[in-house]
């Protein structure tokens, strides 16, 4: 299978990529948790996943500085790209913010460092999962 040329990729399409990339990081967790019926792996994903998880999850990367400025520019490059689609139930600034987000594994993806995928991921979690950020039920 051809891969993609990252580099030249605008934020939106390194963003499609990069949601499949951590909704499967997130499924496989909650799978290993134990959890089989599908109404409450779809709610609990909810917490991992939602456009205002992602974008706090975006602002703890920024406060423990686990990003490099690589990653910051795809980050941005994400954020900043003119989508003419948003959540329905967030603000227009959480949306960007999860864009970016979703950028950033987008890009990690396809640049092949499937490593801090693997690390970021499982950070992500371990934030969610030791309440860090906010969500609803």
């Amino acid at each position: 299978m051809a891969q993609a040329d990252y580099e030249q990729l605008n934020g939106i399409a390194l963003a499609y990529l990069g949601d499949a990339v951590y909704e499967v990081y997130i499924r496989t967790y909650l799978l290993s948790l134990g959890m089989s019926k599908p109404n409450r792996l779809q709610k609990k994903a909810t917490h991992y996943v939602s456009a205002k998880a992602q974008a706090a999850l975006i602002d703890l990367m920024e406060e423990d500085g686990i990003l490099n400025d690589e990653e910051w520019s795809y980050f941005k490059r994400g954020r900043n790209a003119n989508s003419y689609t948003h959540a329905k139930h967030t603000s227009v600034l959480t949306y960007r913010m999860s864009t970016g987000f979703e950028a950033l594994f987008g890009y990690l993806k396809l640049s092949g460092q499937d490593k801090r995928l693997d690390e970021l991921s499982n950070w992500c979690i371990e934030q969610v999962d030791r309440g860090r950020i906010e969500h609803e039920d």
